[in-house]
C-alpha cells in the first residue's frame, strides 16, 4: 500500500537560469488529529522536484517561512494512500532575473513594484532606497517619477590587510570614496551597468570566484570589495568571494521600497543561500536547518571558510549548554587555517567567552576557577587578533566583536579596539548578513 504524504515545492520565475534554493517551512495538522512535521525543507526553483512527506490522512495547513519573514501558507487535504503535490508560488517578481533577490525578501512583488500609488514606509535609513525622497506628513513617500541618477560601481578587487583595517575604514573621506586606499595591484574598476531592460532603477551586479561575471581581468586578491555611489549616497560592500563555484548578486535599490535595504547581498548558493539571509534576521534555530555540514565545508576538496563560518555563527548561537561539543575542533581549524578571516578569531573568542560564562571547562585537570580565567585570557588574545585581522565579512561578527571586547571594560587594549568596532558598527546596515558600511552617513 502506497503512503500517506505531501510533497511540497516552491516556483519562481523562470528566468532562463538556476533559481534553485532550499527554504524552512512546517506542516500543521488543522483538525488537531494528523501529524506534525517542523522545519521541513522547501526546495525552490523554476521547476523543483517537490520533497516529500509522510502525514496520516487529514487536513493540514502547510506554511513556507520565508527569509524575508514573510510566511506564506497552503491549505491541503492528504488522503490514504496517496502522495498530494503542495505549490506555493512566488512568480510575481518584477524582473525575472531578479527571481532571487525577490524570494530573499530585498524586491518587493511586480503588483507593489509597479504601483503608481505612495507607499508607507518605515522611518529608516535602512529601509529606504540610496536616493529617496523624505516622507511626507502622512509617512508615505511617491511612488514615482523613479530617480534619473545612475548609480556608480567601483570593483577593488584586491584589498591588502593595512587598507582593511577599522582605522582605515574610519578615516575614509567623507566628501569623496577614497578609492586608492584599497588598491593593491591594479587600479580599482568601474563596472558597466547590467544591460538588462528596465533595471536601471535596481541593477544587479554578478561576481564569480574570478570578479565581476562577464568583465575578466586580472585575478583578484584575498578580498573584494564594491563601492555603490548613487547622488550624495555612498556605500562599501563586502563581497563574499570566493565562494565555492557560486555566484554573488549585489542588487542596488534606487527607488523607494517597503522592502530590502539600498544595497543587498546575496549567495547563490542553493543549499545555505537562504540560511544567509535567516541568519542576518536572527532567525538562527531556522538558519541551522540549512547549515548542516560544517566539517564538510571546511575539509572538503572544494573547500569553503566563509561557508563554514557562516553554519559556525549558527552553531554557537543555538548552543546553549556551554559544554565541549564535537565542533569546537573545527572552530580552531577555522580560526587558524585562515589567518585572513577575522570572523574566524570572533567566533573563537565569543566561544570561549560562552563556555566561561555557561561553566565549560578549558582543561581536565584544571581547577574551575583557573579554567574560567584561561578561557577569558584566551578570549582576549582572539578578540584583539580578530580586531587586527581587519573587519570582518559578517555584519553578525561585527556585533559580536563589540559583545566580546565589552566583557573587558577595564583592560586599555581591549577599550581602545572597542571604542573603534563600536564607532564602524554606526555605519554598517545590520540587516544584511555580510558587511555594508555607509561611508557617508557621518551624522549617525
Amino acid at each position: 500500500m502506497s503512503s500517506t504524504a505531501l510533497a511540497v515545492r516552491l516556483f519562481l520565475s523562470s528566468a532562463g537560469e538556476s533559481n534553485d534554493a532550499v527554504i524552512v517551512g512546517d506542516i500543521r495538522s488543522a483538525d488537531l488529529t494528523g501529524d506534525t512535521r517542523r522545519s521541513i525543507l522547501i526546495p525552490c526553483g523554476t521547476d523543483p522536484r517537490p520533497t516529500s512527506y509522510e502525514v496520516a490522512p487529514g487536513r493540514y495547513v502547510v506554511s513556507a517561512t520565508l527569509p524575508s519573514g514573510l510566511v506564506l501558507t497552503e491549505d491541503a487535504v492528504a488522503e490514504a494512500g496517496r502522495e498530494t503535490v503542495v505549490d506555493f508560488v512566488m512568480t510575481d517578481s518584477p524582473y525575472e532575473t531578479h527571481s532571487w533577490q525577490y524570494l530573499m525578501g530585498n524586491i518587493e512583488p511586480e503588483s507593489v513594484y509597479r504601483s503608481a500609488a505612495s507607499v508607507p514606509l518605515a522611518e529608516s535609513v535602512a529601509s529606504r532606497s540610496m536616493v529617496a525622497p523624505v516622507a511626507g506628513p502622512d509617512g508615505a513617500l511617491p511612488e514615482t517619477p523613479f530617480p534619473d541618477t545612475t548609480p556608480l560601481a567601483t570593483w577593488i578587487g584586491d584589498a591588502p590587510p593595512p587598507h582593511r583595517s577599522f582605522a582605515s575604514m574610519l578615516a575614509l573621506d567623507n566628501d569623496a570614496v577614497a578609492l586608492g586606499r584599497f588598491v593593491a595591484a591594479g587600479q580599482p574598476r568601474v563596472l558597466a551597468a547590467p544591460d538588462v531592460a528596465g533595471e536601471s532603477v535596481t541593477p544587479l551586479y554578478r561576481f564569480g570566484p574570478d570578479g565581476p561575471v562577464g568583465a575578466p581581468g586580472p585575478p583578484p586578491g584575498q578580498r573584494q570589495f564594491l563601492v555603490v555611489e548613487a547622488g550624495e549616497a555612498a556605500r562599501l560592500v563586502t563581497l563574499p568571494l570566493p565562494w565555492g563555484p557560486y555566484e554573488v548578486e549585489v542588487l542596488v535599490n534606487l527607488r523607494q521600497s517597503p522592502t530590502g535595504s539600498a544595497v543587498a547581498v546575496t549567495v547563490r548558493d542553493p543549499v545555505c543561500g537562504a540560511g544567509l539571509a535567516y541568519m542576518a534576521q536572527g532567525a538562527l534555530d531556522t538558519a541551522a536547518r540549512l547549515f548542516t555540514d560544517v566539517e564538510g565545508m571546511l575539509y572538503s576538496k572544494a573547500q569553503n571558510p566563509l561557508a563554514a563560518a557562516a553554519g559556525a555563527y549558527v552553531l554557537i548561537g543555538t548552543d546553549h549548554s556551554g559544554a565541549q561539543t564535537y565542533w569546537d575542533p573545527w572552530l580552531e581549524r577555522l580560526a587558524d587555517g585562515f589567518p585572513w578571516l577575522a570572523d574566524g578569531a570572533i567566533l573563537r573568542a565569543v566561544r570561549l567567552l560562552r563556555r566561561v560564562s555557561g561553566g565549560g571547562r578549558q582543561g581536565a585537570s584544571a581547577s574551575p576557577a583557573a579554567a574560567r580565567e584561561r578561557g577569558r585570557e584566551l578570549a582576549r588574545a582572539a578578540l584583539i587578533e580578530a580586531f587586527d585581522r581587519g573587519v570582518p565579512y559578517y555584519t553578525l561578527g561585527l556585533a559580536w566583536l563589540v559583545e566580546g571586547l565589552s566583557a573587558f571594560p577595564d583592560d586599555p587594549e581591549c577599550a581602545r579596539r572597542l571604542d573603534e568596532v563600536r564607532r564602524l558598527s554606526w555605519l554598517a546596515d545590520m540587516r544584511e548578513p555580510f558587511l555594508i558600511l555607509d561611508l557617508r552617513q557621518r551624522s549617525a
